[in-house]
Parts: structure tokens; C-alpha cells; sequence
């Protein structure tokens, strides 16, 4: 009789377990039927596309030629030939210097070769006819030479005292007057040739990789805000800035000057 009470209990603790399991499993299953709403998917069908990679970097214009001009010698100024932002063709004169001395010095050198070559004519006749020593024909040809070469060297000095346009082009701002004393470290003006424009600028060393000449691109000033200028990759500086580690590009943008007005 214990024996089979003992069995009884067991099993009816058998049962209560499994009764709640089973209930669990229900309420479950009607919580995930009837509590969570669906959730929306958006699908899209995978396409190729371009993409480019881009670099910004901040330049500098230059032109094509661009110079200071400045006067050989130190000298009065006689007369300025030009005004500030004047076109002007190549060797154009801008200055005149004062040369009186320099004037008076030509002639007087003129006159002793004239006078040396005339001997020299004279003696190599004589010598022709063995009337003197080839010696002195020679002596007296030297001289004449040494008179041809002042006269050259007093041209040459005149010269100078006239600055001239080196290339066609446009000029600065008029830094001379009349009767000043200039030097060569005197600015007179700048004259920059912006027929063609160039823009350097530099690129950090672990982008040259990406870099070729002939390559197209982009460019913007702030002057121009609504305008884009194109050109392309001239030259990539072979050394690099080890300051800052970055290497100066050049290029060629395809904009002439009228770009500009």
C-alpha cells in the first residue's frame, strides 16, 4: 500500500511539470500570432556605376613670363615712354637714361678709329711695295682694332641706358618719373605675359601616385566665382618639400587672357 501510494505521488509530479510546460508553449505561440506587426523591406537590384576619386588642392596663377624691370646702370631718367598698364611689344623702349657723356665718349672713339683704320690702309700699301716692316703694319693693325672695340663698348653702354620691353606683354603699375635718380636695384615697373596663364600647386606625397602629366582638371578663383576654367597637368616637380612633404604641380589651363577681363 505504501508502495503504490509512493508511486501515485511520483507520478502526479511527473505530470505537473509537463501541464505547465505545454501551457507555456501556447501562450507563446499566441503572443508571437497576434503581438508583433511586420516589419517593411526595401530591395534594390545592383547596378554598376562610374565614380571618380578627386583631389582639391589650393593654387597659384602665374603667368607665362613675368619680370621686374630694372636699369643696368645708375642714371638720371631723361623720359618714360610708357603708363601704367600699358600693352607692349617686345623690345619696346620704356625708359630713356640720360647719356651725354656717354654720347660725347662715341664720337671721340669714332673719330680715333676712323683715324686708326686710315693709317692702317696707308701702312699696308706701303707694305704691299715692302717700303716699311710687316712689323709695323701689324703693330698699326692692332691699334685700329682696339679703336673698333671702344666704339663697340660705347655703343653698348648707350645702350644700356635705354630699358626695353624683354617680351610682349602687359605693364604694372609706373614706379619712375622723369629726372629720378635710379639704380639697378630701382623698380621701374613689372611686365607680365598672361597670353597663357600657369597654376602651381601643391600635392601631399601620398597622392603623386594618383598624379600623370596630360591629366584634365578643374579649377575655380574666387575673382570668378560663377566661372570653371579647365586645363590640364603639365609638369610634377621631381623633388619633394621635405618640410612639408608635398610636391609643386604645374599646369596649363586652356583660358586665354580675354578669359580674365
Amino acid at each position: 500500500m505504501l508502495i503504490r501510494s509512493g508511486a501515485r505521488v511520483a507520478l502526479l509530479a511527473m505530470l505537473i511539470p509537463l501541464a505547465a510546460s505545454c501551457g507555456k508553449d501556447k501562450a507563446a505561440t499566441r503572443a508571437d500570432a497576434g503581438g508583433s506587426a511586420p516589419v517593411p523591406v526595401t530591395t534594390l537590384v545592383v547596378q554598376p556605376s562610374s565614380w571618380n576619386d578627386s583631389l582639391q588642392a589650393i593654387g597659384t596663377a602665374k603667368a607665362r613670363e613675368s619680370v621686374t624691370l630694372t636699369s643696368k646702370v645708375s642714371e638720371v631718367v631723361q623720359d618714360v615712354h610708357f603708363q601704367s598698364g600699358d600693352e607692349v611689344r617686345a623690345g619696346a623702349a620704356l625708359v630713356t637714361l640720360r647719356g651725354n657723356a656717354q654720347q660725347a665718349a662715341l664720337v671721340e672713339a669714332q673719330a680715333a678709329y676712323a683715324e686708326a683704320d686710315r693709317l692702317y690702309r696707308r701702312q699696308a700699301e706701303l707694305a704691299g711695295q715692302q717700303l716699311i716692316a710687316r712689323a709695323a703694319l701689324d703693330s698699326q693693325k692692332a691699334t685700329r682694332d682696339a679703336a673698333l672695340a671702344r666704339v663697340q663698348q660705347m655703343r653698348s653702354d648707350i645702350g644700356d641706358r635705354s630699358v626695353r620691353a624683354p617680351f610682349a606683354g602687359v605693364l604694372g603699375i609706373r614706379q619712375v618719373s622723369p629726372g629720378a635718380l635710379i639704380t639697378p636695384a630701382t623698380v621701374i615697373a613689372t611686365l607680365d605675359d598672361v597670353t597663357r596663364i600657369y597654376v602651381d600647386f601643391p600635392v601631399p606625397e601620398a597622392q603623386l601616385a594618383h598624379l600623370a602629366n596630360g591629366q584634365r582638371l578643374q579649377a575655380r578663383s574666387s575673382s570668378y566665382p560663377d566661372r570653371e576654367f579647365e586645363g590640364l597637368v603639365s609638369t610634377i616637380d621631381a623633388r619633394i618639400d621635405p618640410a612639408t612633404r608635398a610636391s609643386m604641380v604645374l599646369t596649363r589651363p586652356s583660358n586665354s587672357r580675354s578669359g580674365y577681363e
